[in-house]
């Protein structure tokens, strides 16, 4: 199966999930057109009481389908936009990507992945234990964060449901994905 678009959510406000959309338009350095976090600068509440000022690197939040599987298997019920993602893969590793990384999502809209989203409390408030469930170790007991990857966008363009995703290109060298 080739990686796609399963689904598209944004919502005007900082609400923790987002309602569902047949589509959405990408804006270069700012992220989705209607979405609370679009900007140049960061939008995420809690990171804008730090520092206003500071890049959004966060512009876009993609997170893989089969995230929903292994959380069912755990006792959760989530689905397409209710963990605050933009964006609803199949078929890619997003977690596996280097910082870096472009995905072509569509004919036009291009995106360049930044690094993980990090889990936070809220996550819990939409279902008791959740956050830990979106979380693992490594065998070096390192945490591994599940809930998905953000992005900026590099190239403007509408995305829809069921849109093909296609490698564009990847950095020299491999740059594991960090917390942004």
């Amino acid at each position: 199966m080739h990686p796609t678009i399963i689904s598209l959510s944004r919502d005007s406000k900082h609400n923790f999930s987002k309602p569902p959309a047949d589509q959405l338009t990408l804006l270069a350095g700012l992220g989705v057109e209607g979405d609370a976090h679009a900007g140049r600068l960061v939008q995420h509440l809690s990171r804008m009481a730090k520092d206003p000022n500071t890049p959004n690197l966060r512009q876009v939040h993609l997170i893989h389908a089969e995230l929903f599987d292994e959380l069912t298997e755990k006792g959760f019920s989530v689905g397409p936009g209710q963990l605050g993602e933009n964006i609803t893969t199949h078929g890619i590793d997003l977690l596996g990507l280097s910082r870096g990384t472009r995905l072509r999502l569509g004919e036009d809209a291009l995106i360049e992945i930044t690094g993980l989203r990090n889990p936070c409390n809220q996550i819990d408030a939409f279902a008791e234990g959740l956050m830990a469930a979106t979380l693992d170790k490594a065998p070096d007991g390192s945490l591994i964060r599940k809930s998905g990857v953000m992005a900026v966008v590099v190239t403007s363009g509408d995305v829809r449901v069921g849109d093909a995703i296609t490698l564009s290109s990847v950095p020299m060298e491999f740059e594991a994905l960090g917390v942004v």
